[in-house]
């Protein structure tokens, strides 16, 4: 694979745009599958898309990235000379705390992980001290570099099975949705439409993102309050899922529009951070309801890789319960308002 930059845009041909495929359609009862495609729309005519991100550059700047954050002290080396002229560790110092020579480690962090061994891998990750997500992300890096993926071409999953549909329904008091790795929602449920109500607004949309919405649409900055957290945590995971799918294009494709046309994205995706994102506590500021935080779970779906149900909830008898309720309780009037409209 010949090396690329780090972004190399092509033009979108606009004709494509008629390309999309449903997902599902229409699911009756309290939940929706959200119509549209499992993949990223097209952007709009006019806008550039990520054609390749090169893998050795992922990791130059992912093992740069990480040694600039741990000092010699910290690493329980001694600091030679008053001034250093790399942030972080040196090179030969990763070295020397991996166990190998400085010629290998300048090679690995070129870019050339094919070849490496679990050994050698565990062996960098320990040097510097990297945690789950990071050390989860740096085999993934290896993988992809040493199997050279193939652009993989657009696909559309088929239907949700109705038995993961009937899961989501059946969780009236909790908001819920299914998303992918590209943060496309698939499917949510009664309560989790309400929830997200802002992303749904947009009635041309094709498939709902959450990474679109919040970095490209005025909206997302006033739904998410605590806005530098939600914004790296959002931009770390499509980070570890660039890692997983390199040959994901319609990954690329998405990752390339948010960098052309987002400053806050662009700086937050060059710290090459990832994260693993079970279980946390989310804050939103609701147009209807007010400012509401609600804890949340990710569970990926053993039966649909590549997918994870999230559920919020609130502990009984707080104040983020009684406002989970009042979204309910809005939620009812909107459904009787879209009856007598319909």
């Amino acid at each position: 694979m010949t090396p690329c930059d780090d972004f190399a845009y092509v033009p979108v041909d606009p004709r494509r745009s008629a390309d999309f495929e449903e997902t599902a359609g229409q699911l009756g009862g309290e939940g929706t599958v959200v119509p549209g495609t499992d993949r990223t729309p097209l952007i709009r005519a006019g806008r550039p898309s990520l054609e390749c991100v090169s893998t050795e550059s992922d990791i130059r700047g992912f093992l740069a990235s990480r040694r600039a954050k741990i000092t010699p002290q910290q690493a329980g080396l001694p600091a030679y000379g008053g001034n250093r002229r790399v942030p972080g560790l040196r090179r030969e110092e990763v070295a020397l705390l991996a166990g190998v020579s400085v010629d290998y480690y300048v090679r690995l962090e070129r870019g050339h992980l094919a070849g490496a061994s679990e050994e050698v891998l565990d062996a960098v990750a320990n040097a510097l001290r990297l945690d789950d997500a990071e050390r989860a992300h740096l085999y993934d890096l290896a993988r992809a570099v040493a199997r050279r993926p193939a652009r993989r071409a657009k696909r559309a999953r088929g239907p949700l099975p109705d038995s993961v549909l009937r899961v989501l329904d059946s969780m009236t008091d909790s908001p819920a949705f299914i998303r992918n790795g590209r943060l496309d929602i698939l499917a949510v449920n009664r309560l989790g439409r309400a929830l997200y109500a802002p992303l749904f607004a947009d009635h041309g949309v094709q498939t709902v993102n959450i990474a679109r919405f919040q970095f490209l649409d005025p909206a997302g900055r006033d739904f998410f309050p605590d806005w530098e957290e939600s914004l790296n945590t959002t931009v770390s995971l499509l980070r570890t899922e660039a890692g997983r799918a390199p040959g994901d294009t319609d990954l690329t494709g998405l990752i390339g529009e948010l960098v052309t046309r987002s400053e806050e994205f662009r700086t937050a995706w060059a710290k090459h951070n990832v994260r693993l994102h079970h279980t946390g506590r989310k804050a939103f500021r609701h147009p209807a309801i007010g400012e509401i935080t609600l804890d949340f779970d990710a569970m990926e779906l053993p039966s649909q890789p590549g997918l994870t149900l999230t559920a919020y909830s609130a502990e009984p008898a707080t104040p983020a319960h009684d406002t989970l309720q009042l979204l309910a309780a809005w939620a009812s009037t909107e459904d009787a308002s879209a009856a007598d409209r319909g």
